[in-house]
């Protein structure tokens, strides 16, 4: 499109017939050219141009949109901390939101709540579990395991035949009828009992239970244990029936006296740091193969009198050799036979170091090794001994039968011999 400026003659029409007016102007009468004033797109004669338009890019730039490079820069800053804020902010909604979301479903769900921590394996039940873990110990033992039920007072025991024979603590049945002895087992189940014969010297004692299939313990060898060897002590502590503690042997050979205002009791004990209280008494000491090796008897505690007693871990407990031997006496003979080295010695007292012999019997075992009265046994088997009731202790735990090496101080002289015990004739 252009404004005329640089307009040029068109040729001739074909036709022949003459050409318009200068300026454009229309044949008087003509209805085409009317309006080709005002309408140039209909003028065929009309001249034609070409206008190159220049792109609004490529003008020229404005003074105002020339940056300075001297001008300072704008910071970043504040919109990276928006930035960061607004994000913690989205986050943190987003936890709380599905923190909501997650507990409202859990409720849903039946009330289960957050799942917490990484999906665990159903443990094994106790039935399941390894013979020779604790727990396995623990179930093969507690069936064999009762409650010793007395007037006015509660002990343990442990069944040592199917046909109903117990083995327990003489102190814990030494007031007891055949009328109010009972014991409890482990399932619940109660039984009437009746007393088969008691050793108040080795406090040791069997009864015999009214109920036959039982389960009985099984035996181990104390003279096998070791120091640091585990055990587990079970029994009724304080009534509290089907009670298992753990611990280990604390020492061997550990000589006890016991009892106050009645029988003297001996033995040669089992030391344990496994919790033991008053109602343990004649419960089984078990080894880690599930084996008896004691028979649980008495503590030491800082209280002033037996009622007061508890656990300080301090527990002694019959070597099973030992308790099993007069046991099975008790139940073949109705009393027990006792390990003698045929001489008495002088006790209560450590003036000396040793066992001092006050007499000796002439046709006894000591008599035979040569020993006189006035001799101090200083060693028994390799045991060192403080006084006499070292000697008693020690040598009670030794079979009827068995030869002791024995070493013996005369004056100034230190001898030695060889002695083999009897039984005595009581």
């Amino acid at each position: 499109m252009t404004d005329g400026w640089n307009a040029r003659p068109l040729p001739p029409p074909a036709n022949g017939q003459p050409l318009p007016p200068a300026g454009g102007a229309p044949q008087p009468g003509s209805p085409w050219w009317s309006d080709a004033l005002a309408d140039p797109w209909r003028d065929p004669y009309a001249p034609t141009a070409v206008v190159v338009q220049t792109p609004a890019s490529a003008a020229a730039p404005s003074p105002e949109a020339v940056t300075d490079p001297d001008a300072p820069r704008r910071s970043y800053t504040p919109v990276l901390l928006i930035c960061l804020v607004t994000a913690l902010l989205a986050g943190g909604l987003g936890g709380t939101l599905g923190f909501v979301f997650a507990v409202r479903s859990g409720y849903a769900n039946g009330g289960a709540g957050t799942s917490l921590g990484a999906p665990a394996e159903e443990p094994p039940a106790a039935a399941n579990r390894a013979p020779d873990s604790l727990a396995g110990v623990a179930a093969k033992v507690l069936p064999s395991v009762v409650t010793v039920r007395v007037t006015g007072a509660i002990g343990s025991g442990f069944v040592v035949s199917a046909d109903g024979y117990v083995i327990t603590n003489d102190h814990v049945v030494e007031d007891a009828d055949n009328d109010t002895l009972s014991v409890a087992f482990s399932d619940g189940s109660t039984a009437k009992a009746e007393l088969v014969g008691r050793d108040p010297q080795s406090d040791v004692a069997v009864i015999k239970v009214a109920k036959s299939g039982l389960t009985p313990v099984a035996f181990g060898n104390s003279d096998a244990l070791a120091v640091g060897d585990p055990v587990l002590a079970f029994g009724s502590p304080l009534a509290l029936r089907n009670t298992v503690t753990y611990g280990i042997v604390s020492a061997l050979d550990r000589t006890i006296e016991a009892g106050e205002g009645g029988t003297t009791r001996y033995y040669a004990a089992i030391q344990t740091d496994a919790a033991v209280n008053q109602g343990n008494s004649g419960g089984p000491l078990v080894n880690a193969a599930g084996q008896v090796v004691g028979v649980n008897s008495v503590i030491r505690s800082v209280a002033g009198n037996e009622t007061e007693a508890g656990n300080i871990g301090l527990a002694f407990a019959i070597p099973i050799n030992q308790a099993r031997r007069v046991g099975g006496d008790i139940i073949d003979h109705g009393k027990a036979r006792r390990t003698v080295i045929g001489a008495e010695v002088v006790t209560g007292g450590r003036s000396t170091s040793g066992a001092r012999l006050r007499s000796v019997e002439p046709a006894g075992p000591a008599a035979a090794a040569g020993m006189k009265p006035g001799d101090v046994v200083t060693k028994i088997d390799g045991h060192v001994l403080e006084d006499g009731t070292d000697l008693i202790a020690l040598v009670r735990k030794y079979d009827p039968g068995a030869t002791v090496s024995v070493e013996y101080r005369r004056g100034t002289k230190t001898e030695t011999a060889s002695v083999t015990l009897v039984a005595d004739s009581n």
